[in-house]
């Protein structure tokens, strides 16, 4: 039989676990905070074509954003390929100190390179204030080559 201490810590464990979440960086947040959307672009700039199915290491292409909320001091960026969700291209952190632009070189990543046609690859931006809190997130697509 139950007691009281053990039913209420039974009803109470999935409330807590339901508040938090893991993120795309595989940290925890709490998910009861408000995370804004965050509206951006990005180019492959000048990496070299790979089309071999073997990706090379090159920094990261030019970020633009739309919507950056105030207070974020850092961002951490994740890009996947969407058609070998499987396959870990990497990603990266960029310190943030304002502006619309993250310019090639916050960091390096493993390129796009499908082994045959064109594959879609997405990166997420995940927006975070000093204290590591996610302030905004968001997604943009394009294909390669």
């Amino acid at each position: 039989m139950l007691n009281v201490k053990t039913a209420f810590s039974i009803a109470i464990f999935p409330l807590f676990i339901a508040a938090c979440t893991t993120t795309d960086d595989g940290t925890t947040e709490n998910a009861s905070a408000a995370v804004q959307p965050l509206s951006f672009s990005f180019d492959w700039g000048d990496i070299p074509l790979c089309t071999t199915g073997n990706p090379n290491t090159v920094t990261n292409p030019t970020f633009r954003f739309r919507n950056m909320p105030d207070g974020v001091s850092r961002i951490n960026f994740r890009m996947r390929d969407l058609d070998v969700p499987s396959y870990n291209h990497g990603g990266g952190r960029a310190a943030y100190s304002g502006g619309n632009v993250v310019a090639p070189g916050a960091f390096t990543y493993r390129s796009p390179c499908p082994p045959s046609g064109s594959h879609t690859y997405e990166w997420t931006a995940t927006a975070r204030d000093a204290s590591g809190q996610v302030v905004a997130r968001g997604t943009s697509r394009r294909q390669y080559p």
